[in-house]
């Protein structure tokens, strides 16, 4: 019996005049977001996986639900993802792609109005920091700097409002790695690390990869900061003009025939008139007379320069530079009495002087549709000049002696000294060259193959000349344990050279659906050092890293996506303990080995409506084969010729950690009159130095022919023993809101909490709690007929001191990083809020 064709006939009949009411058709136009350019052939992936190639003027027509907004993806090979949110009314919107230097599943949410998202979070990789929010938290403070923005992302530890160089998950600050447009930087910091090199008015982005990011990436076993320069518009000349508290920031750029640019940017530094102003203010403040020993008031002197250029849609030239200088001055003076009754006077006089310089050049190139080829090449140099002169007088009559019977690691050069003087010269040179080649192939629908090559070249050059000289008073030295008057020249050049090595190789898919995807990658490090007259040869270490994400729920009531990411990987990196190894340090081949570490870590991200979104992640990491010294101090007779003739230096390449923990950001994305994130951070991280303090030092022969004794007092009071490491806080909070009452006023805060970190050669003992508060005013000024830009602020930080001016000693739990006060010794960081203003003008 056939069956009857009344049904799908009605079927067919009823659903056509359904969808008319449910749904809508909306044009969708895709551009190149810095060529202005319609994108023929980008695909628009509907919400419900249907697929729309955009025709020759880039427009693509879709139907979507009429009753609740969706979200559809926007690709083009070649270029960076993105995700567009449309809205329940509006049947007209546009987008743009930027061409993107690789090809990844990232993805760059933006509003329909197609503003960019100031943050994008790849759950178990890593998260960005850009637009409004790199802005409104970056620039303020006495020094403008992308790294006090940086600080306030989970996974980093607080260092205070003088240093730019955070622990990030637990690892050693000197872990992280900073690249600025692809160039790997060493010492990217002024003043030694107190702020970095980063101006907020060049650059367009900052990502920190702190999870298990992909294999295109080495050099750190910690975090990487990728830092994005501010391309040039092709179509306008602009002109930037910012003047704060002790600095100013002046930039231009200039468009090339339509596809490209040229921007520059200075930075100059003026903090001589606050210098005095402060020397005025400090009178009669203990804490404040500091400063009246500058000499040369701190500075800073920077220049860069951006440019690029599109020859077409399918290739683009880039080159970046940079130069900058900072140094400081000072004469000092001071008499204290210690604790036990002793007295000290201190004389020191130095002048400090930082050079950096580095230059980039960079192709991109899409052979085919579905092709990405990328390369660049740059050097840099770095170098730190030190001249100091540093004198101790000190008097122990109204002290009481140590007792000679008591444990030799309490016993302290100081509490025999009567006199010490160290003078010298020290200059430290980097010289870095390095280049890279990559390439991106999407063969097949979701699948993307991607390899490359790296080298990375640096010449490390050590000159120091220092005289010590000291006098121990007779009256309380033992007649064994140092001789009483002594002269150490210390003069040595040391040049060493690395060559590190590394390779490549990825897949990605990502499936129709946009379900599911997965990042399988392998990286290759290997590394060659290069003595003055010796070579040690390394074995090549492998990096396979894994990613898997999981989209649970889309469009579901106030949830927009759920997505599950499960990731592990092992990276590795350089220690810069090893810059001054030397022949006589005996390292053999294959003994020298990179910092290691395996990190393994769940997260998920929830996108809820009304733009919320909550990413949670915990982690664990297992560091190994960790570079560290062990210097072992002689007591000698007569006199010591050079440093090998008092010291015993030791590298050592066993150096383990284990690290755990969780960290949390939920972020209200811009919105018309408030926004900001709540982010938390708990990590809990030893470390251990297996040969610390070795049972059998080394020995060492003197001038005379005899073999002193060790200087035991000069090991850790750890041992060999687990330990939390200086940097070491279980527990960070930051809280920031931007409140938002009229377009031309916002109001900006940041509140914070940080647990203390370890009193030195203490497991139990901590500094008390820092919580740092911070308000920003802001007043914008914008000409809807003109170009013409305005903003001023008024800031303060450290806003806490007015009712909380010191860190107490605190005993806390090994495990919850719960704290008690043990003893009750303030110690002062800065005692006054920092008032701060800016004037910015743009055109």
């Amino acid at each position: 019996m056939s069956k009857s064709p009344v049904l799908p006939v009605v079927l067919v009949t009823f659903l056509s005049f359904c969808v008319p009411l449910f749904a809508r058709d909306v044009m969708i136009t895709v551009s190149d977001a810095d060529l202005e350019i319609p994108l023929e052939g980008a695909v628009i992936r509907s919400w419900d996986g249907t697929e729309y190639p955009c025709d020759e003027d880039g427009r693509a027509v879709l139907a979507v639900p009429d009753d609740r907004q969706v979200v559809i993806r926007i690709a083009y090979p070649g270029y960076e993802n993105g995700r567009l949110l449309i809205p329940v009314e509006g049947t007209a919107f546009s987008f743009s792609l930027r061409l993107g230097g690789i090809m990844e599943n990232r993805e760059l949410v933006i509003e329909a109005s197609a503003s960019p998202e100031a943050g994008e979070t790849r759950t178990g990789r890593s998260i960005t920091i850009s637009g409004e929010n790199l802005s409104r938290t970056s620039e303020i403070g006495i020094i403008e700097d992308v790294m006090t923005s940086v600080k306030l992302l989970p996974g980093v530890g607080y260092s205070g409002m003088f240093d730019a160089q955070p622990s990030i998950r637990g690892g050693d600050p000197g872990d992280l790695m900073a690249a600025m447009d692809g160039f790997y930087i060493e010492q990217p910091y002024h003043w030694g690390g107190v702020y970095s090199i980063f101006v907020p008015q060049m650059v367009e982005s900052a990502k920190l990869s702190h999870g298990v990011f992909s294999s295109r990436y080495g050099h750190t076993i910690s975090g990487l900061l990728e830092i994005t320069s501010r391309k040039p518009s092709p179509t306008e000349t602009q002109f930037d003009l910012g003047v704060s508290t002790s600095e100013t920031n002046l930039g231009f750029s200039i468009p090339l025939f339509g596809k490209g640019g040229i921007a520059a940017m200075g930075k100059v530094t003026y903090w001589d008139p606050f210098v005095s102003l402060a020397k005025l203010i400090a009178r009669g403040v203990p804490e404040l007379e500091i400063v009246n020993s500058i000499t040369t008031a701190p500075y800073i002197r920077d220049f860069s320069i951006i440019g690029n250029y599109r020859f077409s849609t399918d290739l683009e030239l880039t080159a970046t530079g940079f130069f900058g200088s900072d140094g400081v001055g000072a004469d000092y003076h001071n008499k204290f009495t210690e604790d036990d009754g002793g007295k000290r006077e201190v004389d020191l006089l130095f002048d400090w002087m930082n050079y950096r310089g580095f230059g980039i050049a960079g192709i991109t190139w899409s052979p085919h549709k579905d092709m990405v080829f990328r390369g660049s090449a740059g050097a840099g140099v770095y170098e730190t000049d030190m001249n100091m002169d540093i004198g101790i007088h000190l008097d122990h009559s109204e002290e009481q002696p140590p007792d000679p019977k008591e444990d030799p690691r309490e016993q302290r050069i100081l509490d025999y000294m009567k006199e010490s003087r160290i003078e010298g010269t020290i200059v430290d040179t980097t010289v870095t060259a390095q280049g890279r080649a990559d390439f991106d192939w999407a063969f097949r629908d979701g699948f993307i193959f991607a390899a490359g090559v790296q080298e990375l070249y640096s010449l490390w050059l050590s000159r120091q000349d220092i005289r010590t000289s000291y006098e121990l008073d007779p009256k309380l030295a033992p007649d064994n344990f140092l001789t009483y008057t002594s002269l150490i020249d210390q003069s040595w050049d040391v040049k060493n050279q690395g060559v590190s090595s590394s390779a490549y190789t990825l897949l990605e898919y990502q499936n129709p659906a946009w379900k599911f995807g997965a990042e399988l990658g392998l990286r290759l490090d290997h590394f060659y050092f290069i003595g003055r007259d010796f070579t040690i040869q390394t074995i090549p270490v492998a990096n396979p890293r894994l990613n898997l994400d999981y989209d649970i729920l889309k469009n579901r009531g106030i949830i927009d996506a759920l997505t599950v990411t499960v990731g592990t990987g092992l990276f590795s990196s350089m220690n810069d303990a090893i810059n001054s190894i030397d022949k006589i340090n005996a390292v053999e081949d294959y003994e020298l080995k990179p910092n290691r570490s395996w990190t393994s870590l769940l997260g998920m991200k929830m996108d809820f409506a009304e733009k919320l979104s909550f990413n949670i992640e915990a982690y664990y990491k297992n560091v190994f084969d960790r570079a560290y010294k062990v210097i072992t101090a002689y007591q000698g007779n007569n006199y010591f010729s050079s440093v090998d003739d008092y010291t015993g230096t030791e590298y050592q390449f066993n150096g383990v950690g284990r690290i755990v923990g969780f960290d949390f950001i939920l972020q209200k994305l811009e919105s018309r009159y408030w926004d900001g994130w709540l982010s938390y951070s708990f990590t809990w991280a030893q470390y251990r130095d297996p040969d610390a303090a070795p049972d059998n030092p080394p020995e060492v022969t003197m001038p005379d022919g005899s073999k002193p004794e060790p200087d035991r007092t000069q090991y850790p009071k750890t041992g060999n023993d687990w330990y939390y490491p200086a940097f070491h806080r279980y527990h960070n909070i930051n809280l920031v809101l931007n409140f938002k009452p009229s377009p031309s006023f916002h109001i900006g805060t940041r509140f914070g909490f940080a647990s203390g970190t370890p009193k030195a050669d203490s497991n139990d003992e901590r500094t008390g709690f820092s919580w740092p508060i911070d308000v920003k005013f802001s007043f914008f000024r914008f000409n809807p007929k003109g170009k013409v830009n305005t903003e001023i602020y008024l800031a303060v930080e450290n806003l806490q001191s007015i009712v909380y001016d010191a860190v107490w000693i605190a005993r806390a739990n090994g495990y919850t990083g719960e704290e008690n006060p043990s003893e009750y010794k303030p110690v002062y960081e800065l005692p006054i809020p920092m008032v701060s203003f800016g004037f910015k003008w743009r055109y």
